[in-house]
């Protein structure tokens, strides 16, 4: 009994573990920065968010800035408007898993079946599939390399802690303004209905890049979508 407990443990973190290291530790399999380039890229992930997502896209268009969405399936289907405007003020739709569950508690085929619906859901409101994947939690499976390939796993290189509300949008904007250099993917969010998050924590976030995104522009930086970023890539990490 206790070596097929052992076996079971092991198998379980070859599963999950190994792509972790790969993914995050490693730096492979999945692009997380850019060495080479003065861009950077702001990406929110758990929406579309019929409060929080039209007041994120104001802000996005008054500074005429383009960003990467990486939208639930599930929530796509309930507010196809949001997913419209998200695509005609031109910004990027990439996938965050049907459900917010994480590829750990998966089977790999159940994810790509997922997967697969959640882009044909977007391309039938904008009419353009997405190829661009984020796990929820950047959580990846030992399967997911390969029997993912037809999209480009995005993962991130600054991360706001966004999802809280403690410290408000004083934190975010502190730690934002402190770790952003060139190059940089940032995780943030337009939704406070997952597990972990607070419901009022977007409006943080947004409050936050109202100076953000003015300091960022100062400094030169050019705010690019994903695919923007990946075609100008030369070296990543």
């Amino acid at each position: 009994m206790f070596k097929i407990i052992l076996g079971i443990i092991l198998l379980y973190v070859i599963y999950t573990l190994i792509p972790y290291l790969l993914s995050f530790c490693m730096n492979k399999l999945a692009f997380r920065r850019t060495n080479d380039s003065s861009n950077i890229a702001f990406t929110f992930d758990d929406g579309p968010d019929p409060k929080y997502t039209p007041l994120l896209l104001d802000l996005l268009v008054k500074y005429k800035i383009k960003a990467t969405f990486f939208v639930l399936g599930s929530k796509a289907e309930k507010h196809p408007e949001l997913i419209l405007r998200i695509h005609k003020d031109g910004h990027l739709i990439g996938i965050h898993n049907f459900v917010h569950r994480s590829n750990w508690a998966m089977f790999p085929w159940t994810i790509r079946r997922d997967l697969d619906y959640s882009a044909s859901v977007v391309e039938g409101i904008t009419g353009v599939r997405p190829i661009y994947y984020r796990p929820p939690w950047g959580l990846l499976n030992l399967f997911d390399f390969f029997i993912l390939k037809p999209y480009k796993i995005i993962l991130w290189s600054v991360m706001a802690e966004d999802w809280k509300s403690k410290g408000g949008s004083e934190k975010i904007k502190k730690r934002l303004l402190n770790k952003i250099k060139n190059g940089d993917v940032i995780l943030l969010h337009d939704s406070g209905d997952t597990i972990g998050a607070d419901e009022d924590a977007p409006m943080n976030t947004i409050n936050a890049l109202k100076v953000v995104i003015k300091e960022m522009q100062n400094k030169g930086y050019t705010c690019v979508r994903m695919d923007e970023m990946l075609g100008s890539n030369h070296s990543i990490r």
